[in-house]
């Protein structure tokens, strides 16, 4: 449909074109003299004149026969007589055709018998004179006098392009519009000066949106940005995904390019949980399991599937040697007895010559320092300080426990 509606207008506008002038000769009779003037004038009446102009293509010897392959016109009638000097308004001769600079011209004179100009009777020729000349086009009229054998004839004459023809030979045509077929002014040469927004060699392509991607996007006016099918965005720059992409991203339309973490055909799936949700707390350590899972591991001090509850670490019993836990945050400390020292009072400072072994409890040297005690039947700990308590079982069943007065075989 658009390419039948531009050939009709290309039609259209070359029909105008043939239609139209492409210039025009124009030439005035300022004075006409002859001698044989009177002859033709009878009874003391003033004669009635006009004038015929006859364009050739030019001739080294200039025939007056025609055809007038330029063009010819008549003037109006004008009165004389013998006394008078006849003269004319422009003689107007349009072309439709390059104008060439170099012509024949001829201009007769007739005597008019009727109302109307006519040169169909020879017997009412008065005078025929011509001329090879050359005329470029322009507004200035050039000045000329041709003398026959009898006659004396004064006139100017000149070449102008027709409106919306231009150049040297009237051969460029511009006319200005704003419409479907294009948007331009003409200068004085002819050439076409585009209207705002409007480029191209009729004018006819119109300026998108600046920065409007040449590829991605068009528009059917100035200044807009309308995007092809599977790209988007203020400049048609961005593609479009892949319908339901959710962390994805595309270089070309329809793409679903995964970003990293995330996995499916609409990355939908999350492959670091870790990553993008960041769930274990309090400096713990985040483990991908599978899509969606992981596993939180705790600090020292921090329990729970994401490490968000703090425990006290004297629940574990850290402190050894009878050395008394006191927490802390996310630590504890120990408070160590005498002869005992380190984090959880496990190193001794004290050697079997302090006697720190209780209740006849045996003490022994270690080779790499500090000492062992071999404690006595009923007693335990570390020094022997501790002692063991047989009922705290319940181990009769059918009496009453006592100890260290009975044993547990005796019930």
């Amino acid at each position: 449909m658009a390419l039948r509606l531009l050939f009709t207008g290309f039609l259209a506008l070359l029909c105008a074109q043939l239609a139209e002038l492409a210039g025009v000769f124009e030439l005035q009779v300022h004075s006409f003299t002859t001698s044989s003037l009177w002859s033709f004038c009878h009874g003391g009446q003033p004669c009635r004149l006009f004038f015929r102009v006859c364009l050739k293509h030019a001739q080294a010897v200039v025939s007056p026969e025609p055809p007038c392959t330029f063009g010819a016109a008549l003037s109006d009638i004008v009165p004389a007589d013998r006394n008078a000097v006849a003269t004319s308004g422009p003689i107007r001769v349009p072309f439709h055709f390059k104008w060439p600079g170099t012509f024949s011209l001829i201009i007769e004179s007739w005597r008019a018998e009727s109302g109307e100009p006519s040169t169909e009777d020879a017997q009412r020729l008065i005078s025929r004179l011509a001329t090879r000349r050359r005329l470029a086009v322009g507004e200035d009229w050039s000045q000329d006098v041709q003398l026959g054998d009898q006659s004396e004839l004064r006139y100017s004459y000149h070449v102008t392009c027709d409106e919306h023809y231009y150049g040297e030979s009237c051969s460029e045509y511009c006319r200005p519009r704003d419409d479907t077929f294009g948007h331009y002014t003409c200068n004085e040469l002819g050439s076409r000066i585009c209207l705002a927004g409007w480029r191209g060699e009729y004018c006819s392509e119109p300026i998108c949106l600046p920065g409007c991607s040449n590829s991605h996007g068009y528009c059917e006016k100035p200044g807009e940005c309308k995007c092809r099918i599977g790209w988007q965005g203020h400049l048609c720059d961005e593609c479009v995904r892949y319908p339901g992409c959710l962390h994805g991203t595309c270089v070309q339309p329809w793409q679903c390019t995964c970003q990293e973490g995330w996995g499916g055909l609409f990355c939908n799936q999350d492959l670091n949980y870790c990553t993008n949700h960041s769930p274990c707390k309090n400096g713990a350590t985040c483990s991908n399991t599978g899509p969606g899972s992981y596993t939180c591991s705790c600090r020292a001090g921090f329990a729970g599937t994401k490490c968000e509850m703090e425990t006290n670490e004297c629940d574990s019993n850290p402190c050894k040697n009878g050395g008394s836990c006191n927490d802390l945050e996310n630590d504890y400390k120990c408070t160590c007895p005498q002869g005992f020292y380190g984090k959880n009072c496990e190193v001794s400072a004290m050697t079997c010559a302090d006697g720190p072994c209780f209740n006849g409890g045996t003490c022994v040297e270690k080779r790499i320092g500090g000492y062992t005690c071999h404690c006595p039947m009923n007693y335990h700990g570390s020094n022997c300080e501790k002692r063991i308590d047989r009922c705290s079982n319940n181990p009769c069943l059918n009496s009453k426990c006592s100890f260290p007065l009975c044993s547990v075989s005796s019930c």
